[in-house]
């Protein structure tokens, strides 16, 4: 009965509309092509040495923190605001995290909480003013970014403050334990990713059905076929890679979570349906009974956290504390999101694009580094790839 309604089309013709059909699965899957190619093509500038097992763990390690505070800054975006402080915001939690547990040898994971209760408390700050006093977020948080660069540099005294206690830095150092692990592969991390190209592919054709059965229009079945099978064999591919070096990172478990997490509600809740609402007509939005000054706040508050979430990482990779932590994180940060979807003006975004936008960013880092290109002309090319990014969501915007 499934496989029936599979194969179901309302069309008469099995590929009277497979062209046209291609054409929006190339558009759906856009953003994943072009990480793709990315890759590929720094794989080719590199002599290979971009798909190393070693070299892809350094590009998640790399990437986490930029991909938590990513998930954030989307709803904020999604809003219809921007938060310009997340870097300075990340730096100086891991300054504080350090104080706690370095110098007043308090326990990791109390000071990990107090840190995250922390970015609450500076996400509700800045979101109080944005929200209730209409202050632009640009402003607000500009402030916040020189604010809390400040504060981390008075925190650690303009120094260096580490190591961080062993248990903490498994956060973002340690691999998940594998009993299964052999000489040459960690088979409980690959069948971790089998277990997740199966659950993918069984959500995604549930969700088929149910647009069959509610006469909603679907992909053709070649497209869905395709598609299913390349999603696949690149998440076995993956896993495989990482699961023959030391297998999956602890911090790839965090990083997974928040994205099932985060896509479910802005896909699934309300609150999700409310904060697109909010960025795509906030007048309409009051005047339909949401309450959008509050929901600001959350957007702001969500970030806070995640923003003290990443901080922590990032301190737990470097072992560390410094004074210039979070310089620039920003700039990642806010052309994750654009680079993923999300639109200036607001109202519109998604959390798989924030990720995949993240990644393409991670990715022409690392590659640029492998091939010995200078810190300046990065910054040139980010710079274009990001104002390219801008101007692809005006031109869609004006069609």
């Amino acid at each position: 009965m499934a496989l029936s309604a599979l194969f179901q089309r309302t069309d008469p013709s099995p590929f009277g509309h497979f062209f046209s059909d291609l054409a929006k699965g190339l558009r759906s899957y856009g953003l994943f092509i072009s990480l793709l190619v990315i890759m590929v093509f720094f794989q080719i500038m590199t002599d290979g040495a971009l798909f190393e097992p070693l070299n892809l763990t350094n590009i998640i390690l790399q990437n986490s923190y930029i991909v938590v505070m990513a998930l954030g800054m989307l709803l904020v975006i999604v809003a219809g605001h921007v938060d310009l402080s997340v870097g300075s915001v990340c730096g100086f939690i891991g300054a504080v995290a350090a104080v706690l547990m370095v110098n007043l040898q308090v326990n990791y994971l109390q000071a990990a909480l107090l840190c995250l209760l922390l970015g609450a408390l500076i996400g509700a700050v800045q979101g109080y003013w944005v929200a209730y006093h209409q202050i632009p977020s640009f402003i607000v948080t500009l402030a916040g970014m020189l604010v809390f660069k400040g504060l981390a540099l008075a925190v650690l005294q303009g120094k260096s403050v580490g190591p961080f206690p062993e248990q903490f830095q498994l956060l973002s150092t340690g691999f998940i334990s594998d009993p299964l692990q052999t000489e040459s592969v960690k088979w409980l991390s690959f069948f971790l990713g089998v277990g997740l190209a199966v659950a993918l592919f069984v959500a995604k054709f549930r969700d088929h059905l149910l647009r069959i059965k509610h006469g909603m229009s679907t992909e053709h079945v070649v497209s869905f076929i395709a598609t299913s099978v390349i999603s696949s064999a690149l998440i076995l591919w993956f896993t495989y890679q990482l699961a023959s070096y030391k297998g999956l990172p602890n911090v790839i478990l965090v990083m997974g979570f928040l994205i099932f997490l985060y896509d479910f509600i802005t896909r699934r809740t309300v609150l999700g349906r409310r904060i697109y609402a909010l960025g795509g007509n906030a007048k309409a939005a009051r005047l339909s009974g949401i309450k959008t000054e509050r929901l600001t706040m959350v957007a702001f508050i969500n970030l806070g956290v995640l923003s003290a979430l990443a901080g922590l990482i990032f301190a737990a990779r470097l072992n560390t504390a410094t004074p210039k932590a979070g310089l620039g994180f920003e700039l990642d940060v806010i052309a994750a999101c654009f680079i993923g979807g999300a639109s200036a003006s607001g109202g519109v975004g998604k959390v798989m694009g924030a990720v995949v936008g993240a990644f393409i960013m991670g990715v022409m880092n690392n590659g640029m580094s492998i091939m010995g290109i200078g810190i300046d002309y990065q910054q040139v090319i980010k710079g274009v790839v990001l104002l390219a990014a801008v101007c692809i969501d005006v031109y869609n915007q004006k069609k």
